[in-house]
């Protein structure tokens, strides 16, 4: 079940163990629960495009809201249905859990975009749990996303402790500052950038063309960092409206001097009054992206400069982000929210380790345990600068890990030292972890601004 307050689209659930139909000739992961095996009569399969309404039911029920589904709701969430991509489990005609995944890509350190299944909408009803049914929808799903060939798979856990087991680790974090603008040590007139650039307010159809080229740019750059396709911005700037409680918030972008946008922001803003009628409005950000730091620096400039606003909301930024060194006073910034965010599982080891860059040089081969049969094995990684291979080897594991913890380290944010400490990772080479460290670590830790 999810979280409370978000969409019923975040990657979220919870479920017990798997069972495979002898009848279904798909590629299987091999979890099991004895619990699954008293319920055979629950029916787990792709959903039609009639269920569909069903299903929506069943998603809103998980997330515990309003069960009811609305005709605007559901011709505005209609298009995204894709067969063989909604899972549902059904007793008799109820639809008690249900699953969804989609195509997406994800940045790899380096900026390398790779296919990824994102999965989302994932729930169990409460009279159902532990019969194994989340497990045997991510058994069919992750088996088709292994033969679809992506390389990982990935969600936003609303619940810490389901993914795990299913060989999901937590590969970004997020943060949520709060800013006191009096106290930054801004310069209260401010009035524009120095810089020769400028921030203009726009439209939400001007963001629709301005949008998804910035958004490309800052994407390549950033590791963790997923794809938004049409349907985001349009539901992002109301052109789509999914929740009849959607408000239009302020759009401003900055362009560089040369006439370049390089960072927008869209934010709302409260009205707050304090007794002695003075202003203490709370500006809070809904998304903020931006290309260059000096696109970053006016932005927050400019969110701290607006009249009436004496406290800015962050919304979700990157754990080493710059905001609160832009500041005279970084204590101004004092963190509110701390939390894993993008989890990641690996799916092709060879390809994954492949696909992203390195800032040293070395070798490791490590041992990869994965409980579900399609990543495990050894692997030799040859890593440099200026590219690595990763290779099946029969050498003797200089480090083992579980499948998880490769999906949390495969963005270069967490310390294999840090695990090995922990006893997630063992080494079996002394010194092995500081290899992996020096090897898989990166200078800017890697950050996903979307939720999904």
């Amino acid at each position: 079940m999810g979280a409370k307050g978000r969409s019923p689209w975040d990657g979220t659930g919870r479920g017990g163990g798997g069972e495979e139909n002898p009848r279904d000739t798909t590629p299987r992961c091999t979890y099991r629960d004895p619990m699954t095996q008293a319920h055979p009569d629950i029916d787990v399969r792709p959903i039609t495009e009639p269920e569909f309404p069903e299903w929506l039911r069943a998603v809103k029920v998980g997330f515990v809201q309003q069960p009811q589904v609305g005709e605007p709701e559901l011709e505005a969430r209609r298009p995204q249905f894709e067969p063989n991509r909604y899972l549902g489990a059904f007793d008799g005609t109820r639809c008690v859990a249900t699953f969804r995944s989609f195509e997406q890509q994800v940045t790899a350190v380096g900026g390398t975009p790779v296919p990824a299944n994102a999965i989302s909408a994932v729930t169990v009803t409460a009279t159902h749990r532990r019969r194994g049914l989340l497990t045997r929808m991510m058994n069919r799903d992750l088996a088709a996303a292994k033969e679809r060939g992506d390389l990982v798979a990935t969600l936003i856990a609303a619940e810490y402790p389901i993914y795990g087991r299913y060989g999901f680790g937590p590969a970004t974090t997020t943060v949520e500052w709060t800013v006191d603008v009096p106290r930054t040590g801004l310069d209260p007139r401010w009035s524009g950038p120095a810089d020769g650039g400028r921030i203009d307010l726009v439209d939400p159809e001007e963001v629709r063309k301005l949008g998804p080229e910035l958004h490309d740019r800052v994407r390549r750059t950033t590791p963790g960092a997923v794809t938004r396709g049409d349907r985001w911005w349009q539901q992002h700037t109301g052109e789509v409206r999914v929740d009849p409680k959607w408000t239009e918030p302020f759009f401003a972008v900055y362009r560089a001097a040369d006439g370049e946008v390089e960072g927008l922001v869209a934010y709302e803003v409260d009205d707050k009054w304090g007794d002695a009628k003075q202003p203490l409005d709370t500006a809070t950000v809904r998304s903020l992206i931006a290309a260059t730091p000096a696109a970053e620096r006016a932005l927050w400039s400019y969110l701290c400069s607006i009249d009436w606003v004496t406290q800015v909301k962050s919304g979700q930024r990157a754990p080493d982000d710059l905001l609160p060194l832009l500041f005279p006073d970084p204590r101004a910034a004092r963190i509110t929210s701390q939390a894993d965010w993008l989890w990641v599982r690996i799916l092709d080891v060879v390809r994954a380790l492949e696909s992203r860059t390195y800032e040293g040089s070395g070798s490791l081969v490590l041992e990869v345990a994965d409980a579900a049969g399609l990543a495990g094995g050894r692997y030799r990684l040859e890593a440099s600068a200026q590219g690595a291979s990763c290779t099946p080897s029969t050498e003797s594991a200089e480090l083992t890990l579980g499948v998880a913890e490769l999906g949390r380290l495969w963005l270069g944010d967490e310390s294999v030292v840090r695990l090995a400490a922990l006893g997630r990772v063992q080494e079996e080479r002394a010194g092995a972890a500081r290899v992996a460290d020096a090897l898989l670590r990166t200078s800017r830790r890697p950050w996903c601004p979307d939720m999904f």
